[in-house]
């Protein structure tokens, strides 16, 4: 279902992405972004997930600026890379990258495109949602969102959080997200970090599940109405 696909940011730089195609005609186009592993197994089962839902879903590798072709797993020293990757990326090259993504699968589809991000890949669906013009936008458990929010959202955004997330806290989402976006949907779950992924210890198959069911009631009723 998957192949790889070359996208060209607006700077000049040319980075590598995962594309999942449905089939038969896409619905829309959604953006997979990244958790701070790279655009590993995981990613793309998302993106082949959505795939299966009518989507033309493209994971773009955002570490491609600093490595070529990063893809971790959870634990160790591949754990460890991740985080130091993460840190030492640039937020405002990483929005770049997603607005390619969004300008390759609107071009395919001819339709509207949305965002969907994890851990790190959950900020970054935030800043999209204000800083790009998606139709529509969901972040998992992006813990720098607090850093950025005081920017407001351009399209429909949904937020996923777990209350055993030690990683962030609750009071800070409900002190500097929902005091300033009070419309935004926020849900948290009996669950940790990554919740979402099964690759993960800390993976919920419950909250997992309810997450993604919501996440996906939310991208057909802003992207395929």
């Amino acid at each position: 279902m998957g192949e790889q696909v070359k996208l060209r940011a607006s700077d000049g730089h040319e980075l590598g992405a995962y594309a999942a195609r449905p089939h038969g005609t896409a619905r829309a186009g959604l953006v997979v972004v990244q958790e701070a592993f790279g655009v590993n197994s995981h990613i793309r089962s998302v993106a082949d997930g959505y795939a299966k839902d009518g989507f033309l879903a493209v994971a773009p590798a955002l570490f491609d600026r600093q490595q070529p072709n990063v893809e971790l797993g959870y634990a160790g020293e591949d754990m460890q890379r991740g985080i130091a990757l993460a840190r030492q990326g640039n937020p405002a090259d990483w929005v770049k990258d997603v607005s390619a993504a969004l300008d390759f699968v609107r071009r395919e589809t001819g339709g509207k495109a949305g965002v969907i991000g994890y851990c790190l890949g959950g900020t970054v669906a935030w800043l999209a949602s204000t800083r790009l013009n998606p139709d529509a936008a969901v972040a998992y458990y992006g813990g720098y969102i607090t850093h950025f929010a005081g920017e407001k959202p351009r399209c429909p955004i949904m937020l996923h959080f777990g209350r055993q997330d030690q990683h962030i806290p609750q009071q800070d989402i409900d002190e500097k997200v929902h005091a300033q976006h009070p419309e935004i949907p926020i849900y948290w779950y009996d669950a940790g970090h990554g919740f979402s992924c099964n690759d993960r210890a800390s993976y919920n198959a419950e909250a997992a599940r309810l997450a993604r069911e919501r996440s996906l009631e939310f991208l057909k009723k802003h992207l395929t109405a």
